[in-house]
């Protein structure tokens, strides 16, 4: 009896044992004792990972930081502080019949654009009729006065109105070059101006006092523009779109025109724009024709005190990165204009020829000046300078991209390759090229064949 019963309990065990063995195994195999609860203390504790470091890009140079280039005008509290335009360039008394609006688009650099705003100025150009668009994307900082000199998008909104009495459009946020053009377009359909010009913010404009035509009066070159917007308002002229001085550096614009071929392709952004908007024009049978107002520049930097427009001392003409000048004494005197075409106006055009120049030369590129401020941190809208750069530089690519997919080339010569308005987006890329060429033969050729072949096959149906 007890050998039984110990051979009991020894089957007993071995049957359990075998259970807890399968149990295991079938646990195991299914990951089953993963959803076990586990005691809190028994648990495995993962090592910590090491937190991902960014890697930054080399810090760019510091570049010097910016001066005010027009002293009196930062000491004046109206235009009446300020010198006076010389005699011979100011504009009539009394504002001509005609509306002359002339745009100037801002996003970056004040002092260029307090120039060419300063250079306009002298050389005739009503300040009521000069609107400045401040594109900077800042919304309301600027006419806030939110924001500081260093900062690349700051420009001084009182200056402007209240000393030197110009307007200032404020943009909703930050366009593109296209956008900005259709936007001026729309001003001016939205005002009722026929006719509007606009200027580039680096490229400041003087009077060309040697200028005599035929025994005429003397004109500005507010006046010569005047005479060439006149010219073109008669009806008889003809299906102008726009009239160049110096290129596009100075432009005067019929609205309608530029309305009637759906403004600016805003899909292409920047650079390849201007050529896609003109050809469009030119394909509508719209000219484009030249014009002579004046001397026109193009600059990248600014005189260190704009005075030098009014030929009135003291003339600083040094560059934004040499020492800065000191500031100027309060009470001081303001000298007597000189007379028209006198030295003092050629040592003017000397310093504008050196500066255009030194653009021309300049190893790094054309328009280094966009990029030369580098404050404002911690203002509204800040962004970072060489950021902003980069990204406008990969928005320019993609419009030269967008522009060559729209007229499958790259190049501006849209018309004399044998493409029309109606060409747009439908030609193959780089279709001049000889293996894409001679596939469109293959492919006509097939369409040719199959053509005959429908057709022979039908006339057959036809005949039986």
């Amino acid at each position: 009896m007890l050998l039984s019963q110990g051979r009991l309990r020894q089957a007993i065990f071995t049957v359990l044992l075998f259970f807890v063995v399968a149990s295991g195994v079938f646990l195991y195999r299914a990951n089953l004792y993963q959803r076990l609860p586990v005691p809190e203390g028994l648990k495995p504790q993962p090592s910590p990972l090491p937190k991902p470091t960014p890697v930054y890009k080399p810090k760019p140079e510091l570049k010097p930081e910016i001066t005010d280039n027009f002293p009196r005008a930062a000491s004046a509290k109206s235009p009446s502080d300020l010198p006076e335009i010389p005699t011979w360039n100011k504009p009539p008394e009394s504002h001509i019949e005609e509306k002359t609006p002339l745009f100037i688009g801002f996003t970056r650099n004040w002092r260029l654009l307090q120039q060419v705003v300063v250079s306009y100025m002298t050389a005739g150009w009503p300040p009521e009729d000069i609107y400045v668009v401040d594109n900077s994307g800042v919304m309301l900082s600027n006419q806030n006065g939110l924001l500081g000199l260093q900062n690349p998008f700051y420009l001084n909104y009182k200056r402007l109105t209240d000393v030197l009495g110009v307007k200032v459009l404020t943009a909703p946020t930050l366009l593109t070059f296209a956008q900005l053009q259709n936007f001026m377009t729309f001003t001016a359909l939205e005002r009722s101006w026929s006719h509007y010009f606009w200027a580039h913010m680096d490229s400041p404009a003087v009077s060309d006092e040697e200028y005599e035509e035929q025994g005429q009066p003397y004109k500005s070159l507010y006046m010569r523009a005047v005479t060439v917007m006149r010219e073109t308002m008669n009806p008889g002229y003809g299906p102008l779109a726009a009239r160049w001085f110096a290129y596009d550096r100075l432009t005067l614009v019929r609205t309608q025109a530029y309305v009637d071929v759906g403004g600016w392709d805003t899909l292409i952004p920047f650079y390849m724009g201007d050529c896609d908007m003109h050809e469009r024009l030119w394909m509508r049978n719209f000219t484009i024709e030249d014009a002579k107002a004046g001397l026109v520049y193009d600059v990248a930097s600014a005189m260190d005190d704009l005075e030098m427009f009014y030929r009135r001392g003291p003339r600083r003409t040094k560059r934004e990165d040499a020492i800065p000048p000191p500031p100027p004494e309060p009470a001081a005197p303001v000298v007597k204009s000189d007379g028209r075409n006198s030295p003092e106006y050629h040592e003017l055009l000397k310093e504008l020829d050196r500066m255009q120049r030194e653009k021309n030369e300049d190893q790094a590129g054309r328009n280094t000046w966009q990029a030369r401020q580098q404050g404002g941190y911690g203002e509204p809208f800040y962004r970072d300078g060489a950021g902003f750069e980069e990204g406008i530089s990969m928005m320019m690519n993609l419009g030269r991209d967008v522009f060559e997919a729209k007229w499958g080339r790259g190049r501006c010569d849209i018309r004399e390759a044998g493409l029309g308005e109606d060409d747009a987006w439908r030609v193959v890329r780089d279709w001049e090229k000889e293996e894409v060429q001679r596939k469109a033969g293959e492919d006509r050729e097939r369409e040719l064949k199959e053509r005959i072949k429908k057709e022979k096959d039908e006339q057959d149906k036809g005949n039986g």
